[in-house]
């Protein structure tokens, strides 16, 4: 059975089951806000926050986004963070010079949300977007840890993803 959230108390039907801790993180194309293609595998061996939000135009989304941004500055180089959103790269790009967001890169799942469908976070309706959840993918493409946001409009809790990173990157 797919997993379920709240958005304002009411639930939302999310697309599938999230991978597990332990399992091989599901690869996944996609877009940059410069139109080039980004995979898993671009990254391998560094350790890997994955955050995706529903839309980097709402303020959840947005302050969450640059608290990451900024919190990636305490982290060794062996870690980068993604914030994955179904926002087209435009909206990302706009977003991104508007905030001075540099280090958080913004990935675009508008593309079939592929990503979405893969870790079980595309809602249907009545958003037509990704759930808020956070992946620590390790060094060798495992997830290390994962934290389902249970209510859309809540912030995620940053000091486990931020520890999980520091203690898988050696720091």
């Amino acid at each position: 059975m797919a997993t379920q959230v709240t958005m304002k108390g009411n639930p939302i039907q999310l697309s599938g089951d999230l991978p597990q801790v332990g399992q091989q993180a599901p690869d996944f194309q996609l877009t940059a806000n410069d139109l080039s293609s980004i995979s898993l595998q671009d990254s391998a061996g560094k350790v890997r926050i994955v955050a995706t939000v529903p839309s980097i135009d709402t303020s959840v989304c947005s302050t969450s986004t640059a608290r990451f941004n900024k919190e990636i500055d305490s982290l060794p180089d062996s870690v980068v963070a993604y914030t994955v959103s179904v926002d087209t790269p435009f909206a990302q790009k706009r977003w991104c010079g508007a905030e001075g967001v540099e280090k958080m890169q913004l990935l675009s799942d508008y593309k079939g949300q592929k990503f979405g469908h893969a870790y079980g976070l595309y809602i249907e309706s009545p958003l037509g977007a990704l759930a808020r959840s956070i992946f620590i993918i390790d060094r060798d493409g495992t997830i290390a840890y994962s934290q389902l946001v249970p209510e859309i409009a809540q912030e995620p809790d940053y000091a486990p993803v931020l520890a999980k990173a520091r203690e898988l990157a050696g720091a």
